[in-house]
């Protein structure tokens, strides 16, 4: 387990790290496609500017490859994403027989068991009684009931995912109780002695988590958060630590989207789609500045996979639409076509410069939850639960509330 200290130390490092580069992380290049670093960074702009599609490709499945790569125009940078490192949690997964599994993802059943076996690799008798928060239809619940051969509660507001999680532990037996609870309402009881556990639970549901568990000194609470952007504003940190030495690394909605921004799951056809509406937006985002003569980025709304069965002309008829615009009767849409293409190509560029950051945010912010928890009186372990290829959203934080007096 890390020391207290070397938590604090290894924020810093991070933090420092993330300030030297604020320029390339707290951008975003699909909506700023000149931004004053390509200025100031002449020789890091030429480099992504000679990127082929398939350099591109092949940095995208290697980041280690794209670092040591960028350390010749960014000296230093490799010590960056060094910072980020956390150990190996994960034990022999404890995952539900697939009989067993009804109505759970086979991915999920996979992440929920490899989450049991982190656990289990810590303390293999889990002790206390277990809360599954945000627990839906109590897929880690039943996980854990039958890997640690105990009762499990599960708070969740869905009363339908309740239901029927409750039908599912019965019909097979399982020792699990879910129960409909809003588990952001002001009243609500953290119960007595009760290990809290949370497999993904997003932004401000995560956070509560901590601050409740910890303030009703739970004995215990392990969590992997998700979805840092799902909060009611901009960040800011648990720890007091944090957030009387943080000087300039300020994480508004656009950086907590790039802690979760990488995806190792999406089918080929998901990825194809993806990257066309993006290259359409961006075609018809050339046209739109062209037309108002003002040049700036008109966000669109989020398009309908149904639109990739058309074509750009139809996909713009609908963009205009949603911006209340007129396209004028001829339009040349071959050639914003083509342009919406190279756009695509410079901005597939910035993210991937931006995403050798992701990994370095996400822990910075993990870091501070360990800080927050070890104010409270916690001994904490930080670490992954499972490899990436299973899920990116793999960082894992493990809390005990230390003896009194230590």
């Amino acid at each position: 387990m890390t020391s207290q200290s070397g938590h604090l130390t290894q924020w810093r490092q991070l933090d420092r790290g993330l300030a030297q580069y604020t320029d390339l992380w707290q951008w975003v290049p699909f909506a700023d496609r000149q931004p004053a670093w390509r200025q100031q960074r002449p020789e890091l702009a030429g480099l992504l500017d000679t990127l082929s599609p398939a350099e591109c490709d092949h940095f995208e499945q290697h980041p280690v490859a794209f670092v040591a790569c960028l350390e010749a125009v960014l000296p230093g940078l490799s010590a960056v994403t060094a910072a980020a490192d956390l150990p190996d949690r994960g034990g022999a997964p404890r995952t539900l027989p697939e009989a067993l599994a009804v109505d759970m993802p086979g991915r999920k059943r996979l992440q929920a068991g490899a989450f049991a076996g982190a656990l289990a690799s810590l303390d293999p008798a889990a002790g206390a009684a277990v809360l599954d928060w945000c627990c839906g239809k109590g897929h880690l619940a039943r996980t854990l009931a039958r890997a640690f051969r105990q009762p499990v509660t599960g708070f969740e507001w869905d009363a339908a995912l309740v239901a029927d999680g409750n039908r599912l532990a019965r019909r097979y037996r399982d020792p699990v109780t879910l129960v409909v609870q809003d588990v952001l309402a002001p009243d609500l009881h953290w119960p007595d002695h009760t290990h809290g556990v949370a497999l993904h639970a997003c932004g401000d549901l995560h956070r509560t988590l901590l601050c409740r568990a910890s303030s009703a000194r739970a004995p215990r609470i392990s969590l992997s958060p998700c979805c840092y952007a799902l909060t009611a504003g901009d960040y800011a940190p648990l720890s007091a630590r944090v957030g009387a030495q943080s000087r300039r690394c300020v994480f508004g909605r656009n950086e907590l989207r790039l802690a979760v921004q990488e995806t190792v799951t999406a089918p080929a056809r998901a990825s194809w789609r993806r990257a066309q509406l993006n290259r359409w937006r961006l075609g018809f985002d050339a046209l739109q500045r062209h037309m108002r003569g003002v040049d700036a980025y008109l966000p669109v709304p989020p398009a309908p996979a149904a639109l990739t069965r058309g074509d750009f002309k139809g996909f713009c008829a609908w963009a205009a639409q949603q911006k209340q615009l007129c396209l004028p009767p001829a339009v040349e849409y071959d050639r914003w076509e083509q342009q919406g293409e190279r756009c695509w190509q410079q901005v597939r560029r910035g993210e991937l410069l931006r995403h050798v950051f992701r990994r370095p945010v996400e822990v910075w912010l993990v870091l501070d939850y360990a800080l927050f928890l070890e104010e409270q009186g916690y001994e904490v372990a930080l670490g992954t639960f499972c490899p990436r290829e299973l899920t990116p959203r793999n960082l894992f934080i493990d809390a005990r509330l230390a003896p009194a007096g230590t």
